[in-house]
């Protein structure tokens, strides 16, 4: 029976000033994906105009994600310590700085059409991806100090609506812009949002709201009523030894095979084994379902969670893996680009619903307000290291076994992930402490 947790009674002012907040970082945050997510819609453009073939594209993308990957476990520490906002602002200049320079290689024909080039490409998109990590870092550590657990669940599903129109964007614009105009500007259109988003929040965002000038919220998660000193050996207390944090990351390391074997490749296969153009109804519609999907599994995820599971994550991410391996086993034996449409909708729909679960909201529950940065770069982060082997990894299998091979590849990751849901199918954070603001 569906069961409505007892929800907290918060002012009118704390309200408004928490809609203020979270939805400036979550536009920020979302601008932020259109930077990171525009490599998929010049994948094909970069082949074709350099002759690179795709284990060659694969090894820019590996590095990059690697770099995310191993820079969001060491940044969640500092994150905790800096706090947020700061941190949202390092990435998201890092990220404008970086975009930018990597559509201007497009200018630099000096460098040839080699190893030269490649590694300008490999280094400019992994410095971008540094600092593209302190995104979710940032935004789970924030949302930590506004929201106790009970809300957590919808809001993360609200979040993940917002965070999934920054993909709308760019698989709009992304499309578009690679047919009409010449790649790079798929790299300056986002560093030009972000620019904008960025000093918004400088204006607007405040990790607390006693910073914003409001009464102490107790958000009743894992490091609710700790008074110890935020260092090393109180996030590796909390969170780097913690069981169950330790499965949530080794499951998100088979997350991230599947969902940047998916996001990373979807569009060059749609154009080299379904046949279809980027700027062609078909695929336009697709990708815009896809998103909706995206959405659509944010709020599903975080109403199952907290309406169904009582605030339990890892069943609904359960869910969710089942689901990706349906869709992945329909990809595999589709015989009609309509099926395989269907099963990308599913498909994203059902990763959405394991990140915003994982990534998204155990990351606060586990880690706390005070550690969130910490477990969101732990989760986060070997999220994208199982991310890095879709580059060079896939981008091999492709070259060498063609695209029957790339759904296969993905099945036995998120199989992995569904066992281990089911091993913390119980868990929740346990606060010291309870209260109120």
């Amino acid at each position: 029976m569906i069961k409505r947790n007892d929800r907290p009674d918060h002012s009118p002012e704390f309200r408004k000033r928490r809609a203020i907040n979270w939805l400036t970082l979550g536009f920020t945050y979302a601008a932020m994906y259109m930077g990171r997510y525009n490599l998929s819609f010049a994948n094909k453009s970069l082949s074709d105009e350099y002759g690179w073939d795709k284990t060659e594209i694969g090894a820019i993308i590996t590095a990059a994600l690697t770099i995310y990957g191993l820079s969001a476990m060491f940044n969640g520490p500092i994150a905790d310590r800096i706090g947020g906002r700061k941190a949202m602002l390092i990435g998201s200049t890092g990220t404008v700085i970086f975009n930018f320079l990597f559509g201007l290689g497009a200018y630099f024909g000096f460098l040839g059409t080699g190893t030269l080039l490649i590694t300008y490409f490999a280094s400019v998109w992994s410095l971008n991806s540094y600092f593209q990590s302190y995104s979710a870092l940032a935004l789970i550590k924030v949302n930590a100090g506004w929201f106790q657990v009970n809300e957590r669940g919808v809001f993360s599903a609200i979040f993940g609506s917002m965070i999934q129109s920054g993909r709308a964007l760019i698989f709009i614009i992304g499309g578009i812009a690679v047919t009409l105009l010449p790649w790079q500007w798929v790299f300056f259109i986002p560093a030009m949002v972000v620019a904008v988003m960025s000093f918004l929040t400088f204006l607007n965002v405040q990790n607390t709201p006693t910073e914003a000038g409001l009464q102490h919220l107790d958000t009743m998660d894992a490091t609710s009523g700790d008074t110890e000193k935020v260092d090393l050996k109180y996030v590796f207390k909390k969170v780097i030894s913690n069981p169950i944090a330790i499965t949530i990351a080794i499951a998100e390391f088979c997350t991230g095979f599947v969902r940047h074997g998916f996001e990373q490749w979807f569009p060059r296969y749609m154009q080299e084994y379904q046949h279809l153009a980027l700027d062609s109804p078909i695929f336009q519609k697709g990708a815009f379902a896809v998103v909706v999907a995206g959405i659509a599994g944010a709020f599903l995820a975080g109403t199952m969670s907290d309406w169904l599971f009582q605030s339990r994550r890892t069943p609904v991410a359960f869910i969710g893996y089942f689901l990706i391996i349906c869709s992945l086993t329909t990809i595999w034996f589709a015989n009609n680009v309509t099926l395989v449409i269907i099963a990308f909708v599913t498909n994203s729909l059902a990763i959405s619903m394991v990140h915003s679960m994982l990534s998204g909201t155990a990351s606060m529950d586990f880690g706390g307000q005070r550690a969130a940065a910490t477990a969101t770069g732990m989760f986060d982060g070997m999220q994208y290291i199982g991310g890095a082997a879709v580059g060079i990894g896939v981008g091999w299998i492709l070259d060498n076994f063609g695209w029957g091979a790339w759904s296969p590849s993905m099945i036995g990751f998120a199989a992995i992930g569904a066992i281990l849901m089911m091993f913390l199918w119980n868990a929740k954070p346990k606060p010291k402490s309870s209260g109120g603001h």
